[in-house]
């Protein structure tokens, strides 16, 4: 073989081996460390909301909700980032409309409210579901009564009502007085809350994710009559350990719809977007009253078993609390 036939054969097996490698990489996904992480929404368990910020974003999946203070063209911002412990104090805040710099004044209604406030402290052993109630020129405000010193985060999630996707904004909050961390609560899967004994049957998963079901009984009898509460027959708000990424599930079924039934289980669709301890909070309606039993989980790995721990929600003046 010629020099020039030799040159040319090795360039043609070069453009084949580059040609091959090319093919095998855009043939395959990308590696990467983080999963896919739909929340799913009555029953399906495909978020559309991720999907339509991960369109936003170029393509880029969006950290879980509450995580970041501004997001989605909005800013939380809270009138105060720092109250007392063990003291009622009213709770006040606004939501900015980043392009105009004014506060949001017009909401879009979903599971019966503007918008859901959670307070949970940082060590996950402190839970507050609030209903605040907002003013004319859009400011927010609620009592609260925290009752340990710590660092909190203050949840906002809502839709405004030009907007087509709902926002969760994330705030810190800090509470003074002596501070003592406490350690996660012990994985669980029962809770009882108040004389009711609440199970929690199913497992939480990463990626596709799966159904978590809730079962409420009193006194050892299943309760089949559980009532309304934001427009479902149960309300679970899940909080990673560590970052405290907020999950806001939605309930499989409505009621009155004709199948759902009024307990003793409430279904859920759901997906965690890690692995890692999640903290659980169920707020259920019975007897008039609302309640939360709370419960510690793993994705994506067992965990040591132990006991549920759950307190009664106590009103305050237009807001629950754990």
């Amino acid at each position: 073989m010629n020099t020039g036939l030799k040159i040319t054969a090795f360039a043609a097996a070069v453009a084949a081996t580059f040609g091959t490698a090319y093919g095998v990489g855009t043939g395959i996904d990308p590696v990467t460390d983080r999963e896919k992480t739909p929340t799913a929404r009555h029953g399906d368990h495909e978020d559309q909301q991720q999907k339509q910020q991960k369109k936003k974003a170029g393509g880029k999946e969006q950290p879980p909700g509450g995580l970041q203070i501004s997001d989605g063209g909005y800013t939380l911002k809270l009138a105060d980032t720092r109250i007392e412990a063990d003291k009622k104090q009213r709770l006040r805040f606004t939501v900015v409309e980043d392009a105009t710099g004014r506060n949001v004044t017009a909401y879009a209604r979903e599971h019966d409210k503007e918008l859901h406030l959670i307070v949970a402290s940082r060590d996950l052993t402190t839970y507050r579901h609030l209903h605040p109630t907002r003013a004319a020129d859009g400011t927010w405000s609620t009592p609260v009564r925290l009752p340990e010193a710590g660092g909190y985060r203050v949840f906002a999630d809502f839709r405004p009502e030009s907007a087509k996707e709902g926002v969760t904004l994330g705030a810190d909050l800090g509470v003074a007085g002596a501070y003592e961390p406490k350690a996660l609560p012990a994985h669980s899967t029962t809770a009882k809350v108040d004389g009711y004994d609440v199970t929690l049957k199913g497992e939480l998963k990463t990626g596709a994710g799966g159904d978590l079901t809730l079962s409420v009984a009193k006194n050892g009898r299943p309760v089949t009559d559980l009532q309304p509460y934001l427009g479902a027959y149960g309300h679970l708000v899940a909080l990673r350990s560590g970052d405290l990424a907020y999950l806001h599930v939605h309930p499989n079924g409505t009621p009155g719809d004709g199948k759902t039934k009024a307990g003793p289980g409430v279904s859920f669709g759901t997906a965690a977007p890690s692995k890692g301890a999640y903290r659980l909070f169920l707020d259920f309606k019975h007897e008039g009253k609302v309640r939360t039993a709370a419960f510690t989980v793993h994705a994506g790995g067992a965990a040591e078993k132990g006991g549920g721990h759950a307190e009664p929600q106590q009103d305050e003046g237009g807001g629950h609390q754990h």
